[in-house]
């Protein structure tokens, strides 16, 4: 095979590859994204049991906010902060980002022009003196933001399924370890340590109704809805999500969520609070659109998919129950 051909063979290939890399991967649609967030109180650390509805357990915490039992709000000013941080993509992965699209399209017109893929990083050298300044102004910028953030930081305040009449299986008993330090040791264990508590059937109502009414309230981007229904981490999260779907113009779109199965996994009390974590198996239509098109570019907006995961509730004492996390099925 002739050089020519291999070059040529060679710039196709980087063109394909190219454009994968451009072309914004669409995220699994539906609340959560298809990962695992949000916060179990002491457990959040701890796999919550398996159940007869997810028989494999659950994923681990991909994004999750420390625990502030003092805040029923529920995740504390601190914990929430924190949350909204980890849920942003930071300046300084963004500049990297923006300078690798850069160099990898100088690289590409390198192709284009036939001189080779590293001979348009070639017409870059004389920018390197100007990235490297504005290197240094971001990092000035990022040293005065944190300052600031410092200093704000002491006046922030605390701000039917076939199991719904049947009811969920009794939670399975949990080891002394578990119960007492699974979660972690220390002054704070030992201040609030979880108790286990009953459930009525109206909790295992609100659990099923929240189901629905979260992913109607994400499905129309109601983030008055959102709020009202999740902890102040939980709502970040979704708040990011939808935030991102919209700069890359896309539209989640969920509908005809039924619950065919779930039990309880774990009810606990810690404080003034009380956790529920559930497994629940459902049905549901989840489709993602274009904005300006309307045409799908993920999902499909007429074929049933079913979705296993476990979803944790909290509450104040004789308050309403908000979703806390949510975790897939293993």
């Amino acid at each position: 095979m002739s050089l020519i051909s291999l070059a040529r063979r060679g710039r196709a290939v980087a063109l394909v590859a190219g454009a994968l890399l451009l072309v914004p991967l669409v995220a699994e649609a539906r609340p959560g994204g298809g990962r695992s967030s949000g916060s179990r109180g002491s457990f959040t650390n701890s796999a919550p049991p398996s159940t007869n509805t997810t028989p494999g357990g659950a994923q681990t915490f991909q994004r999750s906010a420390p625990a502030s039992p003092a805040s029923p709000s529920m995740a504390g000013p601190a914990a929430a902060g924190a949350a909204a941080q980890a849920a942003r993509p930071s300046f300084a992965r963004n500049m990297m980002m923006g300078i690798g699209a850069g160099l990898l399209g100088a690289g590409l017109f390198g192709l284009l022009s036939g001189s080779g893929f590293f001979s348009g990083l070639a017409s870059l050298a004389g920018m390197l003196g100007f990235l490297l300044q504005i290197g240094l102004i971001a990092g000035i910028i990022m040293l005065a933001i944190r300052f600031f953030r410092r200093r704000s930081e002491p006046q922030l305040a605390g701000a039917g399924a076939p199991y719904a009449r049947q009811g969920y299986d009794a939670p399975q008993p949990q080891p002394a370890a578990a119960r007492m330090g699974g979660f972690g040791g220390g002054a704070a264990a030992a201040a609030v340590q979880p108790q286990p508590i009953e459930l009525s059937g109206d909790d295992f109502n609100a659990f099923e109704r929240l189901l629905g009414e979260i992913n109607t309230a994400y499905s129309n981007e109601d983030e008055a809805g959102l709020r009202q229904r999740t902890t102040t981490e939980m709502f970040g999260y979704f708040d990011e999500d939808l935030s991102d779907n919209a700069r890359r113009g896309v539209a989640d779109r969920v509908s005809d969520v039924k619950l065919l199965q779930g039990d309880l996994s774990q009810a606990w009390n810690e404080g003034n609070l009380d956790y529920a974590t559930v497994a629940m198996r459902f049905s549901l239509i989840n489709a993602a659109y274009d904005r300006k098109t309307g045409k799908i570019v993920d999902g499909s907006a007429t074929q049933t998919q079913e979705v296993s995961e476990y979803w944790t509730f909290v509450r104040e004492r004789g308050g309403a129950w908000k979703l806390s996390g949510i975790q897939q099925a293993a």
